[in-house]
């Protein structure tokens, strides 16, 4: 039995770190997006840091990218900022991969 619920329990360990690893790789895909869109929407420095906080929140409205793709859209769209749907969600795509890269090589 105890081969049995030691192999249960590094499985447990690797989903628990498997998780950990993708939430950490979303959270930096996110504010990796809203310093972008900060840029766009003419912040930098604190209001830039600031903004890109605000998109990682924005991901905790609901499960999946959608609440943090309608944040950052919304935002531009309000500023009179141009970026097409498509544009905005392959900038996600992008960042997302720079991201899990990023969180991979931290170890």
């Amino acid at each position: 039995m105890s081969q049995f619920e030691d192999r249960q329990k590094g499985q447990e360990a690797k989903f628990a770190f498997d998780a950990e690893k993708k939430f950490k790789a979303e959270a930096r895909r996110n504010k990796l997006l809203g310093i972008w869109a900060a840029e766009l929407l003419g912040l930098t420095g604190d209001a830039a840091n600031a903004y890109a906080a605000e998109v990682v929140a924005s991901d905790f409205a609901k499960p999946g990218d959608e609440d943090v793709f309608e944040k950052v859209s919304g935002d531009l769209k309000a500023k009179g900022v141009s970026v097409e749907d498509s544009a905005l969600r392959a900038k996600m795509v992008q960042l997302a991969a720079l991201a899990n890269e990023q969180v991979a090589s931290e170890g």
